[in-house]
C-alpha cells in the first residue's frame, strides 16, 4: 500500500502542520494553552483559517503567555477587534483572556496542566486506526468530560468537539489515517 498524508492535509501550510504538529504528543504547558485557545477560535470555521492567522494571534496575545494574556484589558481586546489578522469575534477574543485567567488561577492553586490534560487519555497517546476521515469521531466521552471540567473552571469556547480537536492536535489522540506515513504503525522507529 502506498502511504499518503491524511486527506485533509492539502496545501503547503496544512501539509506542514499535518507532518510536524498534528498528532505529535505535546507536553509543553505554553503550547497546550495556545492550542486550547486557538481551537476555540475555530468554532464554526475551518482550521486553515485559524492556522493562517496564528502568527497574528501569537503577536497580539503575547505568545500565549497565560500571565500576560490574563492581564489584558478591555481596551486591549477592543484593539484586537480592529485587527484583520484575527478572527474579529468579541466572544472568541474575550475567551482567550478568560481562559488565561482560569489557567493562571488553577496554577496558583498548584494545578499541573500537563498532567491534568493528559489524564483524559491515561497519560499516553490513544492510537486510533482509522481507514477514512469519516471514521473519526467529532467528540468522545473523554473530550466531553474535559469540556465539562474546563467550563467548570471558567473556560470558554471549549465544547466537547473543540476539546477533541485539541486532543488530536496535541497528540493525546492520534487520528492519522492508517494509510498516512505519520500513523505510528507506519513509523518503524517508534
Amino acid at each position: 500500500m502506498e502511504l499518503t498524508p491524511c486527506s485533509w492535509a492539502k496545501g503547503d501550510l496544512y501539509l506542514e502542520y499535518h507532518d510536524t504538529e498534528w498528532g505529535v504528543p505535546c507536553y509543553q504547558p505554553d503550547r497546550l494553552f495556545e492550542k486550547l485557545c486557538l481551537e476555540g477560535q475555530q468554532a464554526g470555521l475551518s482550521w486553515i483559517t485559524v492556522l493562517k492567522k496564528r502568527p497574528c494571534y501569537r503577536q497580539r496575545f503575547h505568545n500565549f503567555d497565560p500571565q500576560r494574556v490574563a492581564a489584558m484589558t478591555d481596551s486591549d481586546i477592543d484593539d484586537c477587534l480592529s485587527d484583520a489578522g484575527l478572527i474579529r469575534h468579541r466572544g472568541k477574543l474575550e475567551a482567550i483572556r478568560k481562559n488565561a485567567r482560569a489557567w493562571v488561577a488553577a496554577e496558583q492553586k498548584g494545578h499541573n496542566w500537563v498532567e491534568w490534560l493528559w489524564s483524559y487519555v491515561g497519560g499516553k497517546p490513544v492510537i486510533n486506526r482509522l481507514a477514512t476521515l469519516s471514521d473519526a469521531p467529532a467528540q468522545t466521552d473523554a473530550s466531553a468530560a474535559m469540556s465539562k471540567a474546563l467550563k467548570k473552571m471558567g473556560f470558554g469556547f471549549v465544547g466537547p468537539t473543540t476539546c477533541y480537536a485539541f486532543m488530536q492536535s496535541m497528540g493525546m489522540v492520534n487520528d492519522h489515517l492508517t494509510s498516512c506515513p505519520c500513523h505510528p504503525d507506519n513509523q518503524p522507529n517508534l
